[in-house]
């Protein structure tokens, strides 16, 4: 059997009259001039005398929060044109600075308005050292704790036990053998130990994230909400994009008679866990309910149960909220019970892996406090990026360098087995609204061979995602600009979206039919050109019929440089992780020699005819699917 990871062949996808009534009650009349817009100027100066490297990123923010303008600094000075008369918040963003905000008024301004910034550089100890988990522990203690992961995943913690006891003698003092031990006593039903280990983890390192979500969450199950909330806010303090603890908060919350927190907190547990913190979506159309917000809670019970037609409790939780009359309410005390129950199950933690990368809904990577995002903005102009990329290359070759590692059943890499390959890939839209990207590799001139007979295609493809043929398939949500790679860039959320093709990504086993599979995952957009920096996808669930379990990579992409001074957005290296028929890869590609082939060059590189749009006659419309 040979499993082929590809993008099929076609991927798919009035100031006038105040001024006369002021003269007529006497008072002097305002000037003409005080009715124009005013510009503002914005200088940007590090205090530490150093040019900045890389791009200044400065928004202009109203008072409700939006977003007014956005420009980018060059040689530290730049001008919004215009600016209404009103009061603005000025958001200054630089790498390797921190975030600098000023406000200025231009009610009374009547031309021009000079904001001057100074910029702190970032301390080279703001991220101090801190417990890095299993990969920090020796390869001896690592070896035993995976044997010990691997028991307690089946449920088998007496095998664990001798596993974490020998791991503790090569590693002694580790917060996290100290967590997997309390795990093991949970699993055991011993909560009183379970708390003693945890709480050991958190002498070692106070900012455990799994240790005080542990920690809180068996104090919510003891009752004991006003006794668990200080571990929660520390694991806010630590992790404040962990939706497990913004949904336990919710919990606690609720326990504790704050109904409005309990609300805020569950949304906010939604809004960062995305489909992680669906299993949330009860309890807060619950509590809503209860607050008087009926609609709301129907509508979200009607979306939940939609997607979730096997949860029978949530179900009914509907027919009640709907048909009052004829579903007799429950006893209060149970729907209490109930509903903290829903938390319980929606936030208890998974035994983690060793091997895998953190799943990309895991949490929400850190972005720029107050920036403001326009994703129809940011959307449209990486798709222009694409386009325009499709229209300049017919097909580029590169040298593309393999290091292939099977992973054992606890978590240990093999010996690295390296290859090299001639690769070649084309893309073109072959007719309106469909692209096809192809992909050929050679080893010696002979047809190249993978590792295990296992090939790994089409992630040059992925960052079609993003491309105005397929955008419309996947819901995305910007979730803020981020530092990356000593640069700015807008991170964007995406999720293939239920009743759209799934269109750029299929798995093939030899000769079959290719299987399509749905993707989510995060982008890291270039704040300055809108190119694609990073894109990570996981797997938006298990392939059974295909005994795929799990599937996550990650794409960078950089600038290449080819004869004639043209520059071509590409991938640069990849890391893929899968989990197939009971195989446990990880693979790392990168390229470099890159050739460009085109049919005319001087003809073929530059702007796309007509608007900067594909030919596709409705960007809310997908093609048909090519299986």
């Amino acid at each position: 059997m040979r499993m082929q990871c590809c993008l099929p062949l076609v991927v798919a996808a009035c100031g006038l009259l105040l001024a006369g009534k002021l003269r007529a009650q006497g008072v002097p009349a305002i000037p003409a001039s005080s009715f124009a817009s005013p510009d503002v100027e914005v200088t940007v100066k590090p205090t530490d005398g150093k040019p900045i490297v890389g791009e200044v990123v400065v928004q202009l923010i109203n008072v409700h929060g939006q977003l007014q303008d956005q420009i980018l600094l060059k040689n530290g000075r730049g001008r919004f044109i215009r600016v209404p008369k009103a009061e603005f918040r000025v958001l200054v963003m630089a790498p390797g600075y921190q975030q600098a905000e000023k406000r200025v008024d231009l009610v009374r301004v009547v031309t021009l308005v000079t904001v001057n910034v100074e910029l702190l550089p970032m301390s080279d100890a703001e991220d101090a050292a801190s417990d890095k988990g299993i990969a920090a522990l020796n390869p001896k203690a690592q070896k035993e704790v995976g044997k010990a992961l691997e028991a307690l995943r089946t449920k088998k913690p007496n095998s664990a036990r001798s596993y974490l006891e020998a791991a503790e003698r090569d590693a002694p003092n580790s917060a996290e053998v100290e967590y997997l031990f309390g795990v093991y006593d949970s699993q055991l039903n011993n909560p009183t130990g379970a708390q003693t280990h945890w709480n050991k983890a958190l002498s070692l390192n106070p900012k455990h994230l799994s240790a005080l979500l542990e920690v809180g969450q068996e104090l919510l199950h003891e009752k004991k909400p006003a006794e668990a909330m200080p571990y929660l806010n520390r694991a806010v303090e630590a992790e404040p994009s962990s939706w497990r603890a913004q949904g336990l908060l919710a919990e606690a919350d609720y326990m504790h008679g704050n109904r409005d927190g309990a609300i805020r907190h569950a949304e906010r547990a939604m809004e960062l866990g995305h489909e992680r913190a669906a299993l949330l979506q009860p309890f807060l159309a619950g509590i809503l309910a209860e607050g008087g917000y009926k609609e709301r809670a129907i509508h979200i019970l009607q979306e939940y149960v939609k997607a979730n037609a096997f949860d029978v409790a949530a179900a009914k939780q509907l027919e009640q909220l709907e048909n009052p009359e004829a579903v007799p309410p429950a006893d209060p005390s149970s729907v209490t019970e109930e509903l903290t129950a829903v938390t319980a199950a929606a936030t208890a933690l998974p035994i983690p892996s060793n091997w895998l990368p953190p799943d990309v809904d895991e949490k929400v990577p850190p972005v720029e406090s107050g920036a403001v995002c326009s994703l129809d903005d940011v959307l449209q102009k990486t798709g222009d990026q694409l386009v325009a990329l499709v229209h300049d290359i017919e097909r580029f070759t590169a040298t593309e360098s393999l290091v292939d590692q099977t992973i054992n059943r606890w978590g240990v890499a093999s010996a690295p087995e390296k290859r090299t390959f001639s690769y070649v890939v084309s893309m073109e839209e072959i007719r309106p609204g469909h692209l096809s990207v192809d992909e050929y590799r050679t080893s010696d001139g002979n047809p190249a061979r993978f590792p295990n007979g296992v090939a790994t295609n089409g992630l040059p493809a992925l960052v079609m995602i993003f491309h105005p043929f397929y955008v419309a398939n996947y819901d995305m949500t910007c979730e803020g600009l981020a530092r990356w790679n000593g640069g700015l860039a807008w991170q964007v959320h995406f999720r293939q979206r239920a009743g759209k093709p799934i269109l750029n990504r299929g798995f093939r086993i030899g000769r079959s039919s290719s299987h399509p599979v749905a993707l989510r995952g995060r982008a890291w957009i270039s704040s300055e050109n809108y190119h694609i920096a990073r894109l990570e996808t996981d797997l938006v669930r298990p392939v059974p019929e295909i005994q795929l379990v799990a599937e996550h990579a990650a794409i960078e992409y950089g600038a290449v440089n080819f004869r004639g001074n043209v520059n071509l957005w590409l991938p640069r290296s990849a890391e893929v992780h899968f989990d197939w028929r009971g195989q446990r890869v990880h693979r790392r590609h990168s390229f470099d020699n890159y050739l460009l082939f085109s049919v005319d060059e001087n003809e073929r590189i530059g702007k796309p005819k007509g608007a900067n749009a594909p030919t596709h006659p409705n960007r809310g419309d997908s093609p048909d699917p090519p299986l």
